[in-house]
């Protein structure tokens, strides 16, 4: 019984995307068609990108719930100068930028300011969100070349792009939070903020990056998504900040911050895109999918808690 309390702890999510994963391949004949395999790669490829910044703000016992509206804020920003005839590349950098900015000011009244989180994120939330809708009166943007629709929608070698970005990202996240100083400060501020400061860290800036990498990542995440539908709207991004958070609790970062890592936020993003499309094929109607989703995040939430006791 002790064995298996153990595996079901430490594995629990690989385990529960394969069961789902099971009942989906037996429940739907188009479930394994290559194509639909594809589709939820990609599907899910934006909302892992985003939610490796979450990861970072999660680890350090914060929370971001702007990254959605950021989305939406790039979004526009991106169309806006593409259509006003500044080139594609510039275009791009001045999306990130944005998101980095938005990051950045959470992070500064967060660490700085000792704001709490959750009311600064809030906050940006309607701030970028009503910054999308004031930038061209709430209409979207459209008329964007056709060469800047290429970077979201090619192959490589049949792998779709949004696939490749999504595991660049992942790598160098990686690389960040398990190779270097500022991963290992953000881990040491989410499991003892004041152990870490009397260590000689400075919380406060190490703090703010994990921020200014969410903001970052949402920034590129709405270059992404206005890329690949080829129109900005003050819109999108609607939820994303729920998704992203889901996708990291589901994927086993604790909320309470200090453990955690990314490639249970990728299993965590891939499930809910398998969840999700999993549901379509059965012709559930989406606000029963939503309770179902809802269903998963509280239990993903219920086991941390568990686990967390248990440790």
């Amino acid at each position: 019984m002790k064995k298996f309390s153990s595996i079901l702890r430490n594995y629990g999510m690989f385990i529960g995307f394969g069961v789902i994963f099971v009942i989906f391949s037996l429940s739907s004949e188009y479930f394994l068609d290559v194509y639909n395999l594809m589709n939820i790669l990609v599907q899910s490829s934006l909302i892992a990108i985003i939610a490796v910044g979450q990861t970072f703000v999660i680890l350090t016992g914060g929370i971001d719930l702007s990254v959605g509206s950021i989305v939406a804020l790039t979004s526009v920003s991106t169309g806006l100068m593409l259509t006003s005839g500044i080139s594609i590349p510039l275009a791009i950098i001045f999306g990130v930028l944005v998101g980095l900015g938005a990051g950045l000011v959470n992070g500064i009244t967060v660490s700085f300011g000792k704001v709490p989180a959750f009311i600064v994120t809030l906050g940006m939330m309607s701030i970028a969100r009503g910054g999308a809708l004031a930038m061209n009166s709430g209409k979207p943007v459209s008329g964007l070349p056709f060469e800047f629709e290429r970077i979201a929608s090619t192959e490589v070698f049949g792998i779709p792009i949004f696939a490749i970005y999504m595991l660049v990202i992942y790598a160098i996240g990686y690389f960040i939070l398990y190779k270097t100083r500022l991963g290992r400060h953000i881990f040491a501020i989410g499991g003892n903020r004041e152990a870490t400061k009397l260590s000689g860290v400075n919380v406060p800036f190490n703090e703010m990056m994990a921020y200014a990498v969410s903001g970052l990542l949402a920034g590129l995440g709405g270059v992404l998504l206005t890329a690949r539908l080829n129109y900005a709207t003050p819109i999108s991004g609607n939820a994303y900040e729920l998704d992203t958070i889901a996708a990291v609790v589901i994927g086993g970062t604790s909320l309470a911050g200090g453990e955690g890592g990314l490639i249970g936020t990728l299993i965590g993003a891939l499930l809910l895109g398998t969840l999700r499309n999993g549901l379509t094929l059965l012709n559930v109607v989406s606000y029963y999918q939503q309770i179902i989703i809802g269903v998963v995040i509280v239990l993903a939430v219920f086991y941390d808690r568990m686990k967390t006791k248990k440790g």
